[in-house]
C-alpha cells in the first residue's frame, strides 16, 4: 500500500535573529507519516515590501538547525566533572531539574545574597518576550544587572550624543540617493536586504563607495573601495569635514537652524588637511579629496554605518565623527539622504515594564558582559550563572578564561539552549529551549520600520519549553509574587502598545496578530532630523567636537599585526556553527587572511597553519594569503565554534576585555597579535 503523501502548509513569520533585516519569512511545514509537523523549507515573503521574497544565505538553512539530530529535547543533568574533555549528561524530568536549580538558587540568596547569581544573555532571539521580558525574574530577585554591551552600546552612546533617539533613513527611500557610502559595514553579508535598494539607487545614477579595512563582498559590489587603516575612521571623517568647510560644501542654513557647536567642529576639522588625513588613514591624498568632493557635491548622500568601526578603544568617537557628516551637508533635508546606524528609535513602544524594568534598583551592582571572564574568577564570588540566548564560551572576549570560570566545581551553570553549543557542554544543567517557530513573540527591527508578531506554528519537540516558561516555573518555586514575571505574550503585547505615540497609531494587538507584520505609522516622507534632533537642545549636537586619538595598544615588534574578526557571510554570530554545509561554505575551517608581504615576512604560505598570539591568549588557524587584507592586518572572518577550529579554540581566546571610549562596548578589532608558523598537528 502506498504511504500517504506528506501534508504541507506555508506560514509567515518574522526572523528572530540579530540582524537589521528582521525578515518576513515564508516557511513550509510538512506533516510526515509519524504525524509530526516539521519545517522543511524557508524563504522570504515575496509580498513583504522590504524582504521581497528572499532570505539570507544562512537563514535559508534554519530548518536544518531546527531539526538537528543533536538538538537537546529534554532536561539534561551533568554526571561527570566539567573539566573532562567530553561531557556526559543524564536525562531528568523538568521537576527534578527545576526543584534542584531553585533549591540551589535559594541557598545562595539566603546565605550569600543576590549578588552571587548572574544572568548572561544576549540577542540569540530578538523577540521582546523571550529575549527581553524574560529578564523579569532576575530583576524581581535583585541580582546584578547585566550590561548588554557586546555589540551596540558604543554606537548607541555615540549616536545619542549627536542625535538623541536612533532614527534613520527609511530603507525604501535609499533609491533616491545619488551617492551611497557603506562605511564599516559588509552590508551584502550582514544587511543583505538593503542591497536591492542600493542597486535601485545605482540604476538611478548613484555611485557606491565602500569604506572598510579589507576587501570583502561589499567592496567587490561597490564602485570604489577605500581600504583605510583599522580604527582611523574618525581621522577620515575629520578630513572629509576639512574639505567640506574649505570648499563651502556645507549647508549653512541647516547648520544655523538645526545644529549647535559648528564653530568648534570647524576648528577641529581645520587641523585635518588631506595630507595629514592620508598619512593617518593609509589612503592617498587623492582618495581623501575624492571622497570629500563626492560627499560635498552630491545630494542626497546616504551613509550606512556599521558597528565594525566601534570595535576599537576609540570606537564611539569613530562612529560619532562619521555620523555628524550629514549635519554639515544638510542631507537630512533630502529624501534618501542622511546616515543610518539603527532604525530602532522609531518603535515608540511602552517599555516601562518590559523585562520588569520598573524593578531595577539604583543600588544594584552591574556587570559589563564584556568582562565575563573577570566575573567568573573565583575571587569574584559568583555562585550561579544562568545563560540564555547566547554562547559565551565562544563569543565572549578572553574566552579561555570564560571557559575556565565555567568549569569551576563550585559554580552552578544552567544553560537554556536549542543546540549543544560549547557553552551547553560546560553546563551542570542543559534545559531545552524552543525556537521562534514554537513560541509566540513580538519583534521590532533596527533596519526597517515594520513591527512583527509570530504565533507558535509548531508543537515543541520533546520537552522543549520557552525561556519564559522555565523562569516562571523557577519563580513559583522561589516564591516570587511580582505579576509581570508571569505575563503571557498577550499581556506583554497589550502593555507595549499602550502608548499614545503617533508612530503606533492604529496598531492594536488584534490588528498586529491578524496581519503579522505592520508598518509603523510614519509620515509618507520621513525626514527625522530635517529641523533638529531629539536632544535636550532640540538640535544636532556637534559639540564636543570629535577628536581622533591613536589607540593605546599600538603595534610594536612583539605584536606587529592588528587582528580583525568581522562577520562571515554564512554565519550569524555562532548561531549556525553546528551546520556542516555552512561550515563548508566558509572553507571548512576558520582561516586567517594575511597580506602577501606579511606572509613572506613570517615565512608562511597559503594553506600553512599559524599560531595567532596576543597578550591574552592564542589560537591556531589555517593561513590564506590574499591581497584582500592590507599589510599589518590579520583578518579572521566569522564566529566559528571552537569545535570547528583545528585547535578546538574560539578566536576570542585571543581578544581582550578592553572597553570602548563610549558605552563600555567591545573592542574585538583592537587586538594586536603576532603570527608563529606551526605544523598542522602542533
Amino acid at each position: 500500500m502506498t504511504a500517504p503523501a506528506p501534508v504541507t502548509r506555508d506560514v509567515l513569520l518574522t526572523c528572530p535573529l540579530d540582524c537589521p533585516d528582521a525578515c518576513r519569512l515564508r516557511i513550509t511545514l510538512s506533516r510526515g507519516e509519524d504525524g509530526v509537523e516539521r519545517a522543511v523549507r524557508l524563504t522570504g515573503d515575496a509580498n513583504h515590501p522590504y524582504t521581497k521574497g528572499f532570505a539570507c544565505a544562512k537563514t535559508v538553512h534554519y530548518p536544518a538547525r531546527q531539526n538537528h539530530p543533536d538538538r537537546p529535547l529534554y532536561p539534561l543533568r551533568r554526571v561527570n566533572p566539567k573539566t573532562d574533555p567530553e561531557p556526559r549528561f543524564e536525562r531528568v524530568t523538568w521537576d527534578e531539574a527545576l526543584d534542584d536549580i531553585a533549591a540551589r538558587l535559594r541557598t545562595l540568596l539566603d546565605t550569600r545574597g543576590p549578588s552571587t547569581i548572574l544572568r548572561y544573555n544576549y540577542a540569540g532571539t530578538m523577540g521582546l518576550m523571550e529575549g527581553s521580558h524574560v529578564h523579569a525574574l532576575w530583576r524581581a530577585l535583585g541580582i546584578p544587572e547585566l550590561d548588554e554591551t557586546i555589540c551596540a552600546t558604543a554606537g548607541t552612546a555615540a549616536w545619542a550624543m549627536g542625535y538623541g533617539a536612533r532614527y534613520g533613513v527609511d530603507p525604501l527611500d535609499v533609491p533616491h540617493a545619488r551617492l551611497v557610502i557603506l562605511w564599516g559595514i559588509n552590508s551584502l553579508s550582514t544587511n543583505s536586504h538593503l542591497t536591492p535598494q542600493i542597486t535601485a539607487a545605482r540604476k538611478n545614477g548613484a555611485r557606491v563607495i565602500h569604506i572598510d579595512p579589507y576587501r570583502n563582498r561589499t567592496s567587490q559590489y561597490a564602485d570604489t573601495h577605500l581600504k583605510l587603516k583599522p580604527g582611523t575612521d574618525a581621522a577620515l571623517a575629520l578630513g572629509v569635514m576639512h574639505e567640506l568647510f574649505a570648499h563651502g560644501w556645507t549647508d549653512e542654513a541647516y547648520l544655523a537652524e538645526a545644529t549647535r557647536g559648528v564653530e568648534e567642529l570647524r576648528e577641529v576639522a581645520r587641523e585635518w588637511p588631506p595630507e595629514r588625513t592620508a598619512e593617518v588613514t593609509g589612503l592617498t591624498v587623492e582618495e581623501v579629496r575624492d571622497l570629500a568632493r563626492a560627499i560635498g557635491t552630491t545630494r542626497p548622500t546616504y551613509i550606512r554605518v556599521g558597528y565594525g568601526m566601534t570595535r576599537h578603544e576609540n570606537g564611539g568617537t569613530n562612529l560619532r565623527a562619521v555620523t555628524l557628516i550629514p549635519a554639515l551637508t544638510g542631507d537630512w533635508r533630502h529624501r534618501g539622504g542622511g546616515v543610518v546606524l539603527s532604525t530602532s528609535g522609531a518603535f515608540h513602544l511602552n517599555r516601562s515594564r518590559l523585562g520588569a524594568a520598573h524593578l531595577i534598583r539604583p543600588d544594584v551592582p552591574h556587570v559589563n558582559m564584556n568582562e565575563l571572564a573577570n566575573a567568573l574568577a573565583p575571587e569574584a564570588g559568583l555562585g550561579a550563572l544562568v545563560v540564555y540566548n547566547t554562547n559565551p564560551a565562544v563569543v565572549a572576549p578572553d574566552s579561555a578564561r570564560v571557559r575556565a570560570g565555567m568549569m569551576r566545581d563550585d559554580l552552578l551553570v544552567v544553560v537554556l539552549e536549542q543546540a549543544m553549543t560549547e557553552t551547553a557542554r560546560l553546563a551542570d544543567y542543559v534545559l531545552p529551549a524552543t525556537t521562534f517557530m514554537e513560541h509566540p513573540d513580538v519583534y521590532t527591527s533596527y533596519g526597517h520600520h515594520w513591527l512583527g508578531y509570530n504565533p507558535a506554528v509548531l508543537d515543541a519537540p520533546g520537552e522543549a519549553r520557552p525561556n519564559t516558561w522555565v523562569f516562571g516555573q523557577l519563580a513559583r518555586r522561589l516564591g516570587v509574587t511580582e505579576p509581570s514575571v508571569y505575563w503571557t505574550v498577550d499581556d506583554l503585547l497589550a502593555e507595549l502598545l499602550d502608548t499614545g505615540h503617533p508612530h503606533l497609531a492604529g496598531i492594536t494587538p488584534e490588528r498586529l496578530k491578524a496581519e503579522g507584520t505592520v508598518r509603523l505609522n510614519l509620515p509618507a516622507t520621513f525626514l527625522p532630523y530635517a529641523h533638529g534632533a531629539a536632544t535636550p537642545s532640540g538640535k544636532v549636537e556637534l559639540s564636543p567636537a570629535p577628536q581622533y586619538r591613536p589607540v593605546r595598544a599600538v603595534l610594536n615588534a612583539e605584536y606587529p599585526l592588528r587582528l580583525l574578526t568581522p562577520p562571515a557571510h554564512h554565519f550569524l554570530n555562532s548561531t549556525y556553527g553546528n551546520l556542516p554545509n555552512l561550515n563548508r561554505a566558509e572553507g571548512g575551517e576558520p582561516h586567517v587572511l594575511i597580506h602577501p608581504g606579511d606572509a613572506e615576512a613570517y615565512g608562511l604560505a597559503d594553506g600553512d597553519y599559524a599560531r595567532i598570539v596576543s597578550e591574552v591568549g592564542q589560537a591556531r588557524r589555517r593561513v590564506k594569503v590574499t591581497g584582500a587584507a592590507q599589510p599589518r592586518v590579520a583578518v579572521v572572518e566569522g564566529t566559528w565554534w571552537g569545535l570547528s577550529a583545528p585547535d578546538g579554540t574560539s578566536i576570542n581566546a585571543v581578544t581582550a576585555q578592553t572597553l570602548t571610549d563610549l558605552g563600555g562596548g567591545s573592542t574585538f578589532h583592537n587586538t594586536r597579535v603576532r603570527l608563529e608558523r606551526v605544523t598542522s598537528g602542533a
